[in-house]
């Protein structure tokens, strides 16, 4: 399968990272990343956009959604991007108070623009407390769904929580209970609604190894099931959504286990699943198959917080951040079609046994 790259921005001055993405409804598409001292220093940070008018091949200059925030007491850390169905395209994103990931004096904050990402309103800081939001949702019903994690101080666990609102966004209502486990550190949620049963894909941050976990609601999301695992091994900052053939993709860097330090984070993956595997509610009873998307060459690489969107005749577009042969991190792009990728059925296989596995 060919996967070409882009470079989306690069900017000497800085550490550009954590990006996604949305396609509009006139094709464009719409980048949202954050520009920073570091991924280690948040003295500074920006949230940052920038377009394309022709499929990812040239991008517009970058364009600052938020106020730069050197010496303000408070940083912007992950940004997401939705279109909601009335066509208003939101960002969420965590405005951190201090100069740590202290969970409990962590915001998060709503963008919207009326008019495909042009123009934007000053934000809104939500009810919601804690990092690394997930995509502004609206479900059939109506009501909308923000996702983010925290620290439970009496555990020491991240925990994924989530508010809601059935007003289009003008009250609030929560936390609910996401993802929570006394072994696991569940945090980074992507929730997909599948045939009217949400599902929670997460990541556990615990750098042993472990695999995507997941939850279900079948009551728009008041509550949720245990966490199980999912056969996306040792998945990071999960980005699912459907292809037009029906199939869940999931992007995600892929984070092996072992000692915590620069250079670990090497990999951005792909996850391919149909609607049974991801409704499975045991490990043993879901498949999917992975594609490598890039590899991040540099001895600190840092790699893998992802978007990615899909134009009608099939072509993927994909956006990530790595540092690969640069000084600082930027954000690059990847356009793929999958038929190359995927395996027609032509004969009925026998099912392996453990024994012959």
């Amino acid at each position: 399968m060919e996967i070409k790259q882009y470079t989306i921005n690069r900017d000497a001055a800085y550490y550009q990272a954590w990006p996604d993405l949305c396609r509009l409804e006139d094709d464009r598409l719409l980048c949202v990343f954050s520009e920073c001292t570091h991924h280690g220093n948040r003295s500074y940070t920006r949230i940052m956009l920038t377009e394309s008018s022709d499929r990812g091949r040239t991008w517009s200059p970058k364009r600052p959604l938020t106020e730069g925030t050197a010496g303000l007491g408070y940083f912007y850390n992950n940004a997401r991007l939705a279109v909601l169905p009335d066509g208003v395209v939101y960002v969420t994103v965590d405005r951190i108070y201090g100069m740590s990931e202290d969970h409990s004096e962590a915001r998060i904050v709503l963008y919207a623009s009326r008019d495909g990402g042009r123009t934007w309103n000053e934000g809104l800081e939500t009810p919601a407390r804690g990092i690394v939001p997930d995509k502004l949702l609206q479900l059939p019903s109506g009501r909308r769904l923000l996702a983010c994690h925290y620290q439970d101080p009496e555990s020491g666990k991240l925990v994924e929580r989530l508010w809601y609102s059935d007003d289009t966004g003008h009250s609030w209502r929560g936390p609910v209970i996401v993802g929570r486990s006394p072994e696991l550190n569940l945090c980074e949620a992507s929730i997909l609604n599948v045939d009217g049963t949400l599902v929670a894909f997460m990541r556990e941050n615990s750098f042993a190894g472990r695999p995507c976990y997941k939850t279900f609601s079948t009551d728009d999301g008041l509550t949720w099931s245990e966490p199980v695992p999912f056969p996306l091994p040792g998945c990071h900052r999960p980005t699912s959504g459907f292809l037009l053939d029906g199939r869940i993709m999931i992007t995600h860097r892929f984070m092996q286990g072992g000692k915590l330090q620069w250079g670990v984070c090497q990999n951005l993956f792909c996850g391919l699943a149909d609607r049974n595997s991801v409704l499975a509610r045991t490990y043993g009873e879901a498949v999917t198959r992975i594609i490598a998307i890039d590899h991040d060459s540099s001895p600190v690489s840092d790699t893998g917080y992802s978007g990615w969107a899909q134009f009608p005749d099939g072509e993927i577009y994909v956006v990530n951040y790595l540092v690969d042969r640069a000084e600082k991190a930027f954000i690059r792009g990847y356009s793929f079609f999958l038929d190359s990728f995927s395996v027609e059925k032509t004969e009925e296989k026998p099912e392996l046994s453990v024994a012959t596995r």
